[in-house]
């Protein structure tokens, strides 16, 4: 299956199940992908923040794609992180993900160091040149402590090196800039990160959103995505209200003990085990697991969006 130009709709980071002794626990994986194809989704980004892929070892990230890959069988697009610090590491992630089936890849810019515009333009023309599929940049500041710049970002796009844009940078006066300016590139991609304004990333005109929520409640964010597509702007900004409400589930963990990713993706797995798709709901070391206390917030976060 080819890539879609431009890829549209609700696209979730895909969580990556774990078993207790935090092994990839396929049979989980692919009931949440069938959990995520029956609410409607339109495509699968695997190895993304919300998969932990960077808490994964490189033999776990292969195993995860080639599980989705041969399941969904054609049916979805799959897309698949390559994300390392450097152009070497992001290249060998390149050929593992597409020799297990991923059709696109999505590539951050270079960290640990801080990286000069001239260099995330190198990353990513190297890498394009090198891929046998689109790639596409994924702005994620708060990981690698650099924002891409809209010029470099349009630029690439316009020279066919970029297949498009996951936005997760939260500007979205930036993210207004790349819309407008994609608008000359029409098979460029922008997709939102954010599970908080998907209504009004597809009002600016995004091409569709990447929710780390949709993992939860597919069927929310295709309703929302589907009455945004039709003009229906009050029961979208309703839709989308319930799902901010949804996400206040990502703040259950103490920060007392826990970081933020420890309790958001602790909860979206939570969640996931307490709707019965997942049988597990460990997260990847060194992240800290919610309490029964927060688990069971969790649940009624749940139940007060109607999916207990």
């Amino acid at each position: 299956m080819t890539l879609p130009a431009p890829l549209t709709g609700v696209v979730p980071p895909v969580c990556t199940p774990l078993t207790p002794d935090r092994e990839v626990d396929v049979p989980s994986l692919l009931a949440l992908v069938d959990h995520l194809v029956a609410g409607g989704v339109h495509g699968l980004f695997v190895l993304g923040s919300s998969s932990e892929a960077a808490f994964l070892t490189d033999r776990q990230r292969r195993q995860v794609v080639e599980a989705v890959a041969a399941h969904v069988a054609g049916q979805l697009p799959v897309i698949a992180g390559a994300i390392d610090m450097t152009t070497p590491r992001v290249l060998d992630h390149v050929s593992a993900v597409t020799a297990a089936g991923a059709r696109a890849v999505v590539v951050t810019a270079p960290f640990y160091a801080r990286t000069h515009p001239s260099e995330i333009v190198h990353h990513y023309r190297r890498i394009a040149a090198a891929s046998p599929v689109p790639v596409i940049a994924y702005d994620i500041p708060s990981a690698v402590h650099t924002k891409l710049p809209t010029e470099v970002v349009l630029g690439l796009a316009a020279d066919g090196v970029l297949a498009g844009l996951k936005d997760s940078s939260g500007d979205l006066a930036a993210f207004r800039e790349i819309v407008t300016g994609a608008r000359a590139h029409p098979g460029f991609s922008v997709l939102t990160g954010s599970e908080l304004l998907v209504d009004s990333a597809l009002a600016l005109g995004a091409d569709g959103a990447v929710p780390g929520l949709a993992n939860v409640d597919p069927h929310g964010y295709v309703r929302l995505y589907r009455l945004c597509r039709s003009g229906d702007w009050e029961a979208a900004r309703a839709e989308q209200e319930r799902l901010c409400a949804l996400f206040g589930l990502v703040g259950v963990g103490d920060p007392e003990r826990m970081g933020t990713s420890s309790s958001a993706l602790g909860a979206f797995k939570a969640a996931l085990h307490l709707r019965g798709v997942i049988a597990c709901a460990a997260t990847a070391e060194p992240q800290v697991p919610l309490s029964g206390d927060e688990v069971a917030r969790v649940g009624k976060f749940l139940a007060g969006a109607g999916l207990l």
